[in-house]
């Protein structure tokens, strides 16, 4: 007999793996709500992109939850935010090299 579709068949128990940075609290009491708001909208108004000025929003969003031990403190540069180099110049971006990948 075949177990397919009957209830109570094999069940696969997988255990849950934590986040890989640690568990960190919810901003319940929406204390960073504002910084995190700016953020959403600089997001959709660039359509995604990955802009400067988004991105000093996202800096100013992490480091307003580690001022208020919503998550632990780090450095900017362990969370993406290291050595940032200016963005190339338009003419020299769209030059590229042939058959290079560009996103």
């Amino acid at each position: 007999m075949s177990t397919f579709g009957s209830p109570g068949g094999r069940q696969i128990n997988s255990k849950p793996s934590p986040p890989e940075r640690g568990s960190f609290p919810l901003d319940h009491d929406g204390e960073c709500k504002d910084v995190m708001m700016n953020y959403l909208s600089c997001i959709k108004r660039v359509k995604g992109t990955n802009e400067a000025e988004c991105r000093s929003i996202a800096k100013s969003y992490l480091s307003c939850r580690m001022e208020r031990n919503l998550m632990a403190k780090d450095e900017f540069k362990n969370l993406g935010f290291g050595d940032e180099k200016p963005l190339p110049k338009k003419e020299d971006a769209e030059e590229g090299k042939k058959n290079e990948l560009r996103w």
